[in-house]
């Protein structure tokens, strides 16, 4: 039977395959057996299987297939950041980055194949958005990052961030049951608190995450508070106003009590004024939350310049007198285009 006629086992849930397990002729036991082995043990293959009979496992052969994702390369930044692309059933390439911390290893993954957004200062926005990512190509992509960071550094992740390829809340459906698989219990058994889903806006979206009470924390790629401003580098501001994000900001935290984290790129002579400042200000008034101020990763597509180290210091001294909890964060792995802004597959 060809691959492509077999059943995606992992789009199966438990009671799925504990269906299909009976009408085979087989104990529902067996299939909590396998279930275990695809999201606890992260099996990629049927003959890992060990406390399935041979015969089962060359049925299951037969009639499934784990259409596991697979490291294509590996590059080692001078910081110790590791940049990954991987390789999809399919042949598509996607990157996700390993980013290792004194205290923390962070897992940046893709939630889709290249992105629709068109971020003006973003590589991944000048792909073309091929599909999105199933929750399982999330699942594994963290599965390979924490093997190369027990690998390299001797040390389980402690953290992912939905930061890599692709907008995360136009792959809701997938990306939502990917956190299930990694959180749950009979999964990889994460803690929400310790994953963030980053988003370039969608206020709908965002509206949603409040209504599922999401756990996990909630990132807003901002990069300016000005209508002007945002539409000119982020078309998607267009169809989803500073007003209508406030809207969805403040009903998230209505249900979920959550802080959210607003990202904010600073570009020379652009977004790094007072005046800017001022504005950033005004909109985290609105409810609880902190500033990431992120240093400009360049890119060949673009011609924006990163501010001047003064302005950046200026900037973030004149949030925190308005009493806004903001960090600096130094760019990781910008040597190997593994920064953020940066990911963009060029090995096709």
């Amino acid at each position: 039977m060809a691959t492509d006629e077999k059943i995606d086992i992992r789009g199966l849930t438990l009671v799925g395959l504990e269906k299909y397990f009976s009408e085979i002729g087989e104990k529902s036991f067996r299939a909590k057996q396998v279930y275990s082995w695809l999201w606890v043990k992260s099996a990629t293959d049927f003959d890992q299987m060990s406390n399935l009979s041979k015969d089962l496992r060359i049925k299951l052969n037969g009639l499934f297939t784990i259409n596991a994702v697979k490291v294509h390369t590996s590059q080692f930044s001078n910081d110790r950041t590791i940049k990954n692309s991987f390789k999809l059933y399919d042949n598509h390439l996607i990157e996700g980055v390993l980013i290792p911390a004194p205290e923390r290893m962070t897992a940046c993954v893709s939630s889709q194949v290249g992105c629709s957004l068109t971020c003006k200062f973003c590589a991944t926005g000048y792909m073309e958005r091929k599909r999105n990512l199933n929750p399982d190509e999330i699942y594994d992509q963290v599965v390979l990052l924490d093997q190369q960071s027990r690998l390299n550094y001797n040390h389980p992740l402690t953290n992912i961030v939905y930061m890599g390829m692709g907008e995360p809340l136009l792959n809701y459906a997938n990306v939502m049951k990917s956190i299930e698989r990694i959180t749950a219990e009979d999964g990889l058994n994460m803690a929400a608190k310790r994953i963030t889903v980053s988003t370039a806006g969608i206020a709908k979206m965002i509206k949603k995450l409040g209504d599922d009470n999401v756990k996990f924390n909630l990132a807003l790629s901002l990069h300016a508070a000005n209508d002007v401003k945002r539409n000119e580098i982020m078309p998607i501001n267009e169809q989803n106003s500073l007003k209508a994000l406030a809207e969805a900001l403040k009903y998230y935290y209505s249900k979920t009590k959550n802080p959210v984290t607003y990202e904010y790129i600073l570009f020379d002579n652009f977004n790094d004024e007072l005046e800017d400042a001022a504005e950033l200000a005004a909109f985290c008034k609105l409810l609880p939350c902190k500033v990431n101020i992120i240093e400009y990763n360049p890119i060949s597509f673009a011609d924006f310049v990163n501010t001047k180290e003064a302005k950046t210091d200026a900037f973030a001294s004149y949030l925190k007198r308005q009493g806004i909890n903001v960090n600096i964060r130094r760019s990781r792995g910008k040597d190997i285009d593994a920064a953020c802004g940066q990911l963009a597959v060029k090995q096709q």
